[in-house]
């Protein structure tokens, strides 16, 4: 067996040993990078008012919303003219944008040109603001 010295290149000293790995160039993202992502942090305003729920249906497709997304509704939001919301009309639970004119509150979906007018005898409960719509990429 031979001694370390004897497998030395000339020149090169005996010192403690230092693991280098060059791999190319360090990555340019490194210096954006803060930590994991966090999607509360970027998608959630009020964690307590928020929740996700899955669309069913074709009525919002212009406004970006498909069947099978999954929106982010945050109910501690104000519901204002042309803010999409989710609303259970009579029962049945709807997204659609709210439309005010004057005194006259109504439902507006893509699939029709005029809004659905809520009426004095219309029972109804509006659980929030749509914030977000996550779909998948197909």
């Amino acid at each position: 067996m031979r001694d370390a010295e004897s497998v030395m290149p000339p020149g090169a000293t005996q010192g403690p040993v230092q693991a280098v790995s060059a791999m190319g160039f360090p990555s340019p993202a490194r210096d954006y990078f803060d930590g994991g992502l966090d999607l509360n942090r970027l998608l959630v305003h009020d964690r307590v008012a928020t929740f996700i729920m899955r669309v069913s249906g074709h009525s919002m497709h212009s406004a970006g919303i498909y069947d099978g997304d999954e929106i982010i509704v945050d109910r501690a939001l104000l519901v204002k003219h042309g803010t999409m919301v989710v609303v259970s009309l009579n029962g049945q639970m709807l997204v659609r944008r709210w439309q005010t004119e004057g005194s006259h509150v109504g439902l507006l979906s893509d699939e029709s040109p005029l809004p659905v007018l809520l009426t004095e005898g219309d029972e109804v409960e509006v659980f929030g603001v749509i914030t977000r719509c996550l779909h998948y990429v197909r």
